[in-house]
């Protein structure tokens, strides 16, 4: 393979995406790359926009225009008594596309332990926020079932202890070590209608 500079930049950056690898990199540079004016002219522009005006609410973690408010937390037109905390933007859109949930999203941004991530990193205290000023009724713990997802649900359940809020966690059809973005709509119904009341009462 010939050694340019730009090509090997473009393919250690594609390999980084996930379920992609260094020969996955390559196949998709070389479609790139043959069609240049349908694929990458697009795509660059595409991109640029998406760095230049998409963010990440620094309440909720859900997707947001730079110019615009969350229309997540800040849904003005149904006001919900629930909260669905996922551990990020994928497992959100999963099971809002599955139209189990009626409620707000929570996204953490990722799980306890997790890629050297601390529960500092997380939205965990705006949560916590959120509960307090919007009045929520239950917050529904939808972490995947491995340990760090677990464990990350635990360390949530107990940040709640103090407030007048049920907590509940998915149940029955959640696989141990499951992802939720990788569940079928079947299986994210049941674990939404078994959900399990978790006790946050204190000692």
């Amino acid at each position: 393979m010939q050694n340019l500079n730009e090509i090997e930049d473009l393919i250690k950056l594609i390999s980084k995406l996930p379920g992609l690898g260094p020969k996955s990199a390559k196949r998709i540079v070389l479609k790139l790359i043959n069609n240049r004016e349908e694929l990458v002219r697009p795509m660059a522009n595409t991109l640029a926009q998406v760095y230049k005006n998409v963010i990440r609410c620094s309440s909720c973690g859900s997707l947001k225009s730079v110019s615009d408010g969350c229309k997540n937390c800040e849904n003005t037109k149904e006001k919900y008594n629930k909260i669905c905390v996922v551990e990020d933007i994928a497992d959100q859109w999963s099971i809002e596309n599955s139209s189990i949930f009626k409620g707000y999203f929570h996204i953490l941004g990722g799980t306890i332990s997790s890629m050297g991530q601390r529960k500092e990193d997380l939205l965990i205290n705006s949560l916590v926020a959120r509960v307090k000023r919007d009045q929520i009724e239950e917050v529904i713990l939808a972490t995947s079932a491995t340990v760090e997802g677990q464990t990350t649900a635990y360390y949530i359940q107990d940040s709640l202890k103090n407030l007048k809020v049920n907590v509940t966690k998915l149940a029955q059809g959640l696989p141990i070590g499951g992802e939720i973005e990788n569940l079928d709509d079947g299986t994210l119904f049941s674990a939404f209608k078994n959900r399990l009341k978790l006790n946050t009462n204190s000692d």
